[in-house]
């Protein structure tokens, strides 16, 4: 079999124009973005697209993740596309990658096999630059907050209390703590305790993800805690200063990506949260607007069940407004064995190689983990179908068990 790069490679894109049309959409809605195959959604769609009726809308999760990730992705653009093979037009929304997993061990997240959003280059290394402009308006603030420090400290910032990092999209351990302001006041201003978060960590990150419209999200950006003042009062970022200036900076990040999978099902790119840090899902905005565009919505969350569903239930939908009509848990025989707690996998490491050999008795054992799962998911009114993400190191006994 090819591999994921070589059938990405080879794929049949269709103009990004073509993909729309199949939406609904139209080439005013469109801005392309550095190639026919890459675009971003204007925000006037929204108006255009109100008076349709919803498709059904369905959120992809799966059971505790190995470090290597389930297949949720995967999964995702697989069953958008299976939805055409029976004559149903289907949506997918998907978080954008950041370059930390992608250039860690669990790598891009495009999808994989046959199951691929493409160019899948361009997915998984920039797209539009929305991650880097994250970036630039988180560490704006950062900059402005160091800068009041220097120039007199007007509103009484602790140092002490400043929680208000910067970020930069890659894993460099050496920057996660660091001491900055060194060099004089002059040069370098007031020294502390500080550090580097990755990007997607960002609170602009999760801002991002949950914003309805450009106002909302200067409103969100304007109630950012930074940390205290002397008295103990909070510090915002509208009390910085700050707040316009990096909705500015963020103005075209908040249109969503527009792009395909291998088959040209419609593939909506947009944000990207951590699950364990904000509330892991692809962007409220690529949702409102998919939502009306197709027969079905496939969504995807991060993480397991009982965190990155959770937070769709209760997070994402709430703010949407939108109520979710089904919900698939991918489960692989990996995963559950890893579950039985008799191997030791560590986040950042390979599997152990015991853990790949045939074994029923803890496929059993560790499904105690999905049972879970499902009744988490079925606590929120919605009643999961199971998908088994099979691999080639499965064994028949272990997928039938």
């Amino acid at each position: 079999m090819l591999s994921d790069l070589a059938i990405a490679q080879r794929a049949e894109l269709r103009h990004i124009f073509e993909i729309a049309e199949q939406m609904g959409l139209s080439e005013d809605d469109l801005d392309l973005y550095g190639n026919p195959y890459v675009a971003k959604v204007r925000l006037d769609a929204l108006e255009k697209l109100k008076d349709r009726p919803n498709a059904k809308y369905i959120d992809v999760t799966a059971i505790t993740p190995t470090p290597l990730g389930e297949g949720k992705s995967t999964t995702t653009v697989g069953l958008g596309q299976a939805m055409k093979h029976i004559g149903k037009r289907a949506v997918i929304a998907l978080r954008q990658p950041s370059q930390g997993p992608t250039f860690g061990i669990k790598g891009g997240a495009a999808g994989g096999g046959y199951s691929q959003v493409v160019p899948m280059e361009t997915f998984n290394l920039h797209l539009t630059g929305d991650i880097h402009a994250v970036t630039a308006a988180n560490n704006l603030l950062a900059a402005m907050i160091d800068n009041r420090l220097m120039r007199g400290n007007p509103l009484n910032i602790d140092p002490y209390s400043i929680t208000w990092k910067r970020v930069i999209d890659t894993n460099d351990r050496v920057l996660r703590q660091i001491v900055a302001g060194l060099g004089g006041k002059n040069d370098g201003g007031v020294p502390r305790e500080t550090g580097f978060d990755i990007s997607v960590a960002s609170e602009v990150m999760a801002i991002l993800a949950l914003t309805t419209s450009l106002r909302d999200m200067r409103e969100r950006f304007g109630r950012i805690v930074i940390g205290f003042s002397t008295d103990r009062k909070p510090i915002t970022a509208e009390m910085i200063g700050a707040a316009g200036a990096m909705t500015v900076l963020m103005k075209e990040a908040l249109r969503p990506n527009l792009m395909q999978t291998l088959e040209n099902t419609p593939a909506i790119v947009h944000a990207g949260p951590f699950a364990n840090i904000a509330h892991g899902n692809s962007s409220v905005l690529a949702d409102l607007i998919g939502i009306k565009c197709g027969d079905y919505l496939i969504t995807e969350s991060g993480f397991g069940a009982d965190i990155g569903a959770e937070k769709f239930f209760n997070i994402k939908c709430r703010y949407s407004g939108l109520k979710p009509d089904a919900a698939v848990l991918v489960v692989t025989v990996r995963a559950l064995k890893a579950h039985s707690g008799r191997y030791k996998v560590v986040a950042g490491k390979a599997l152990p190689p015991a853990l790949l050999e045939k074994n029923v008795a803890d496929v059993e054992i560790g499904a105690a983990n999905m049972i879970k799962q499902i009744q988490n998911i079925a606590l929120h009114g919605v009643t999961p179908v199971v998908a088994i993400n099979v691999f080639e190191s499965d064994h028949p006994e272990e997928i039938a068990a």
